[in-house]
This record gives structure tokens, sequence and C-alpha cells, in this order.
């Protein structure tokens, strides 16, 4: 099956920010999903059944790349830093 990437206007101000090493970074990242996005480790939402992240180094800082397969979509909701513990990822996951 084929996916389409779709990211939310969040993500994008999010990855504006970063160094462009950051950005080659995930947008490999990005490829794999594209490629099988069950592949990575699923996280428990309130809102959606399929939700997963991804495990990323960003300038040091231990970071997870958000995701949710809401079929032929994949849309890109943020990315997380590990130290907050997913506490802001429900209210991320609403705003869809």
């Amino acid at each position: 099956m084929k996916f389409e990437i779709k990211a939310t206007e969040f993500f994008l101000e999010q990855t504006k920010k970063l160094k462009d090493k950051d950005r080659l970074l995930i947008k490999e990242k990005i490829q794999l999903i594209k490629q099988n996005p069950y592949r990575n480790k699923r996280i428990h939402s309130k809102f959606f059944s399929k939700v997963f992240r991804v495990r990323l180094n960003l300038s040091g800082k231990e970071t997870r790349l958000i995701y949710v397969i809401i079929e032929p979509n994949i849309i890109l909701v943020c990315l997380l830093e590990r130290k907050k513990d997913y506490k802001d990822l429900e209210r991320y996951l609403r705003k869809l």
C-alpha cells in the first residue's frame, strides 16, 4: 500500500528551528517510515489506535518523532523531547 506523508503545522514549525544536520536525519527517518510505517514502537493514546514513535538524537538531545497512521496517510505530529515524558503528547494529538 502506498502511504502519503502529511505534516502538522506544529511539526513544520519545530523542524524550521533545527540545524541542517538534524533536518537531514529526520528526512532519512521519514523515508524509512514511508517504506514500512509499522516498524517502529507503538504508543498508547486516548484518541488514536495507530500512534508510533521513532527515536532520534538531535543535537545531543533524546527526541522522539511522533506520527499517526490514518490510512492511507501518515501524519507527522510532533518532535518530543524525551525528558518531558510524553506529557504534552495527548494535547498535540487532540489537535488532529
